[in-house]
């Protein structure tokens, strides 16, 4: 059996389409669950809102939606003159996921692979994004359907692999490395999720999760390393009240400069 997949990619269509103007389409994978997909998406969102870049997050985990927990967003959403129109943040961030679909957050979606994948593409091609700068596509665990479906379909500019300290997590990581590559997408960036904690009273670090494999990681992905993020309750705590957009790390500038440069847009004239 041949497990490479096609690097043909073919645009997905839908009734918004033509109206929609796009420059960059990052999507936000690992492979594993568990390392923070989410959190990355939502921490990178507002960190170019903020720097009024034009952003929208695609949720295409469909079966285990984390985005509308994050910014405090429910459904319904409203139909536009073509399309869907997605909600916005507290910050103006564009946001679309099923669980703005389903008449009850709770309400589970129980789906083979084919209708996962056509849900992805309609979120995509059904919705009246407008202009944005940043699409960023939050993917699901594993290499399989919705990861393949997005890589295909979409105009995908490139990837930002998130990982965690732990060897299980790299190697993981590494499958989803090798899953892009076979494809053609390229690897914008990598981001360790939860490299350790520092302890308020001391200020030492503790390596909760043992030492990093980013190194790892980076080097299979020929990708630099963007930042490492450290494990803060407080966090834990604005994501649970749907506050994301409130979290200030003194690693967030960082991230957001090497993004940039990474994945650039276009000057206003050059469009």
């Amino acid at each position: 059996m041949n497990t490479t997949a096609s690097k043909t990619q073919t645009p997905a269509e839908g009734t918004a389409a033509n109206y929609n103007h796009i420059q960059r389409v990052v999507a936000v994978m690992s492979g594993k669950g568990g390392v923070g997909k989410s959190f990355v998406t939502g921490l990178l969102a507002t960190a170019l809102s903020r720097h009024r870049y034009r952003v929208g997050i695609l949720d295409a985990d469909i079966t285990g939606p984390s985005i509308p927990m994050l910014f405090g967003l429910k459904g319904p959403v409203e139909p536009g003159a073509v399309g869907i129109q997605p909600l916005q943040s507290q910050t103006g961030i564009k946001v679309i996921s099923m669980n703005f679909l389903l008449l009850s957050e709770d309400q589970p979606i129980i789906w083979r692979g084919p209708l996962i994948g056509r849900a992805i593409t309609q979120l995509w091609g059904d919705v009246m994004w407008g202009d944005l700068d940043y699409l960023l596509v939050d993917l699901p665990p594993g290499t399989s359907d919705a990861s393949l479906t997005t890589m295909q379909s979409l105009p995908v500019s490139g990837i930002v692999m998130v990982t965690t300290p732990q060897g299980l997590a790299s190697m993981i990581v590494r499958k989803a490395v090798h899953m892009a590559q076979s494809v053609g997408v390229p690897i914008v960036g990598v981001v360790e999720n939860m490299a350790y904690f520092v302890c308020p009273d001391t200020g030492k670090h503790h390596f909760i999760f043992g030492p990093s494999h980013a190194e790892e990681v980076t080097m299979t992905a020929g990708a630099p390393l963007l930042v490492q993020l450290p494990i803060d309750p407080t966090v834990a705590t604005l994501c649970d009240a749907g506050d994301i957009e409130k979290v200030e790390l003194a690693e967030i500038p960082g991230l957001l400069d090497a993004f940039v440069k990474t994945v650039p847009i276009h000057a206003a004239n050059e469009i």
